[in-house]
């Protein structure tokens, strides 16, 4: 159980800990100091490098929660409801996630290929408000996760 969690927990920090620093620290330093050109451009190869631990933390999230689920918890009808709202909202983080990536992403990287600015802009944009909202939910799933078996 001791390697699950501490894989389970230090796959959801690099997750929720990269979107946190993304959002909170690089996102207004790179507005700050670089033209749209060359701060597009540095988003294309920040997810670029993100994206590859994220889908690692996604696959030792999943494998390390259903195996803690199903081995030590005796599945979902055993299962508090914090391991419930913590599925729950690990799986909305996946598929916002699985949208940003196959979707505004991709179009992000195809606009700044052709330096069609304005749409990469947009596109930024949109992987932007979508990054908030996952950091949110997995402030609010990790917070559950650690601390709802005490309410």
């Amino acid at each position: 159980m001791f390697y699950s969690i501490a894989f389970h927990l230090l796959a959801a920090v690099i997750w929720v800990g990269g979107m946190f620093f993304a959002y909170n620290a690089l996102r207004p330093a790179a507005a700050q100091v670089l033209e749209p050109p060359l701060r597009l451009e540095l988003w294309v190869q920040v997810f670029r490098r993100f994206f590859v631990w994220v889908w690692l933390s996604i696959g030792v999230i999943l494998a390390t929660g259903y195996w803690m689920l199903f081995s030590y918890f005796g599945g979902f009808a055993s299962a508090g409801t914090h391991i419930h709202i913590m599925h729950g909202g690990g799986w909305l983080m996946v598929i916002i996630y699985l949208h940003v990536y196959f979707s505004p992403y991709r179009r992000l990287k195809q606009a700044v290929i052709i330096q069609d600015y304005p749409l990469a802009g947009a596109q930024l944009n949109q992987i932007r408000q979508l990054v908030g909202l996952n950091t949110l939910i997995g402030l609010l799933v990790i917070t559950v996760a650690s601390a709802g078996r005490y309410l």
